[in-house]
């Protein structure tokens, strides 16, 4: 639960709900006035004063007061139906708050979430995609996921219907730990038929909403939502999705959040297919076939919780090229050694070693010295 006291809480729940005030509108309040309490006391001038904040925003703040009372009682209600739900608040001034989601421009203040927080959520891996994925779309869904769950990365994911729902369930199926981002009050399930669902993984993992209990699921909660999908993940992989899908909003948010973009290459011909295509072709996702891929790309950030389970590049070698890797594996050696324990002609060495050398796993040293990275 968090930190904040009842009525720092409702005070920041009272600014929220000002028509054009928004969290990153109420931060610049804050490092300004230092306390909700000095922003809904401040007068006209000192509001007005802040960056963003026009004749129009300071009046509706100046005006907010008179319902103070009522949010206040209204939080306490709320708060009592969370506890018996076993669900809880966050907010971002909290140390369970999800550390990578502080790091994007419009971080949510406030989280409701059922489950509970770990560790290893700081390396989780978002999947999305269409709500109609089609046999190849549900079968490469089922495959990452797997493969990721199987090394303990945490797959966030919307809940949606198709290959969100598909994600979620075989992370679970795993063995593995998954996160959903919802567009409602913890208490609206939405699609329905995922209420199975929803409290396997409020079980499990955990479910988190930005709207308070009773919100419905309206069209306008899930580009917001979909930000903290992406703001909850070192990369996001695009699955299937068309040019106008829900996953491109969120391959958006990533991309601006600079956190990673992949994406399953589909076929052409198929409309859930033209939106992930398209990403690769603007180069604005990388072109994924499996995990591993996603692994190699992102080693350093996923080192600490996979470790030594992060596989290295396949790269093909001719039997020439494997005879030189052999002879330098105990230590650099000039050209002409080389070629004396490699059987080879020193021109036919120095053409392999400048083919090993774009691969990335030999470097030459002065003196014709050759060593392997």
């Amino acid at each position: 639960m968090t930190k904040l006291s009842i009525e720092r809480l409702a005070n920041l729940k009272l600014l929220l709900t000002v028509d054009g005030i928004g969290p990153a509108k109420i931060r610049q309040l804050l490092s300004k006035f230092k306390s909700t309490d000095n922003i809904l006391s401040a007068d006209y001038a000192l509001l007005t004063s802040v960056e963003g904040i026009n004749k129009n925003l300071a009046s509706r703040i100046q005006k907010i007061n008179h319902q103070k009372q009522f949010v206040f009682q209204s939080l306490q209600k709320e708060l009592e139906r969370l506890q018996k739900m076993q669900s809880r608040i966050v907010t971002i001034w909290d140390d369970e708050y999800p550390p990578l989601l502080k790091k994007i421009y419009d971080p949510p203040l406030i989280l409701y979430y059922a489950g509970y927080f770990k560790e290893n959520d700081n390396t989780s891996i978002a999947v999305v995609g269409t709500r109609q994925p089609t046999n190849y779309g549900k079968q490469q869904t089922e495959k990452i996921t797997e493969e990721l769950s199987k090394l303990n990365i945490t797959i966030v994911s919307g809940m949606a219907r198709g290959i969100d729902s598909i994600s979620h369930r075989t992370a679970l199926r795993s063995g593995g730990r998954t996160i959903a981002v919802i567009g409602s009050g913890l208490n609206v399930v939405y699609p329905p038929e995922n209420k199975k669902l929803f409290d396997e993984i409020a079980e499990k993992g955990l479910i988190i909403s930005e709207y308070e209990l009773d919100t419905k699921p309206d069209a306008v909660n899930f580009p917001k939502r979909n930000r903290i999908i992406s703001g909850l993940s070192l990369g996001t992989i695009i699955i299937e999705t068309g040019i106008t899908g829900g996953a491109m909003q969120t391959a958006r948010f990533a991309l601006d959040q600079n956190r990673e973009v992949f994406a399953v290459p589909g076929n052409i011909n198929v409309k859930q297919s033209e939106g992930s295509n398209l990403l690769i072709q603007k180069g604005e996702a990388k072109l994924i076939r499996n995990a591993e891929d996603i692994l190699i790309e992102l080693e350093l950030k996923l080192k600490p919780i996979i470790g030594k389970n992060i596989p290295k590049p396949k790269i093909d070698l001719n039997l020439f090229e494997e005879k030189i890797i052999d002879v330098l594996k105990a230590d650099a050696l000039q050209i002409d050694k080389i070629a004396s324990e490699t059987n080879l002609t020193t021109s036919d060495c120095l053409v392999h070693l400048l083919s090993l050398e774009f691969k990335g796993l030999v470097k030459q040293l002065p003196g014709k010295v050759f060593e392997l990275i």
